[in-house]
């Protein structure tokens, strides 16, 4: 696994100097932040990776996701003392690809940083669906829709491929959540719905009556864009 950048937004230093430590054992270059106003003017400089505190003493931190969302799709791992299943629900819908609750096992961190960045990396060979309407195209990172990029995050980019991988193939949340995130998660059922729906947002002409990202009620969902031949 080779290392990487990442921003460290967070203004206990206790928690930084844990969470820096760690991370520099396994050969990452960290930068730290004490607020969201410094995150954002050193989000710039180019990082692989945001771990992102929600409580902080300038700025909401959900603010701030919304606000690097706008014109960046970096992976971002919210980091937070929000244990409710609705601010999970709530931070994923807005763009962040992971949530850990404090108190949390720094290891258990590092290793979700590692498996995000994995999925981010483990590219292949574009595919493209019914006539070019829709491009994947993992090496780049993109995907195109109508000949324009849509963004989406990590972490709907790997649940559209996977899906957009095996067409009409129905899968159910749980293996969904397995596949996106790589251990079970409480509340996947709605952390899956939460995703589709974003997804919808950004490839879908038509969200309520999709084209690509159908629901097979009782079980999950399936992609049914028609394949272009190679």
């Amino acid at each position: 696994m080779e290392g990487g950048r990442i921003l460290v937004v967070e203004d206990e230093n206790k928690i930084a100097e844990l969470v820096s430590a760690y991370l520099e054992k396994e050969r990452f270059t960290v930068t730290v932040a004490e607020t969201g106003q410094r995150a954002i003017s050193v989000l710039k400089d180019g990082f692989d990776l945001v771990i992102l505190d929600l409580m902080l003493p300038d700025m909401d931190g959900e603010d701030i996701c919304r606000t690097i969302r706008e014109d960046s799709d970096v992976p971002i791992i919210m980091l937070t003392a929000k244990s409710d299943e609705e601010d999970r629900i709530k931070g994923l819908g807005i763009g962040a690809d992971d949530y850990i609750v404090k108190p949390f096992s720094p290891r258990e961190l590092v290793a979700r940083v590692k498996a995000l960045l994995r999925r981010v990396r483990g590219a292949r060979d574009s595919i493209s669906f019914n006539k070019g309407d829709l491009i994947i195209d993992p090496v780049r990172f993109e995907v195109i829709k109508k000949g324009a990029l849509a963004v989406l995050t990590p972490t709907e980019f790997k649940l559209l491929h996977r899906l957009a991988e095996h067409p009409r193939q129905v899968f159910t949340r749980l293996q969904l959540v397995n596949v996106i995130l790589g251990y079970d998660f409480e509340g996947y059922d709605r952390t899956i719905d939460a995703h589709v729906k974003n997804i919808r947002h950004k490839i879908e002409d038509n969200q309520r009556s999709p084209v690509y990202l159908r629901t097979v009620y009782g079980l999950g969902y399936k992609f049914a864009g028609l394949p272009d031949e190679d």
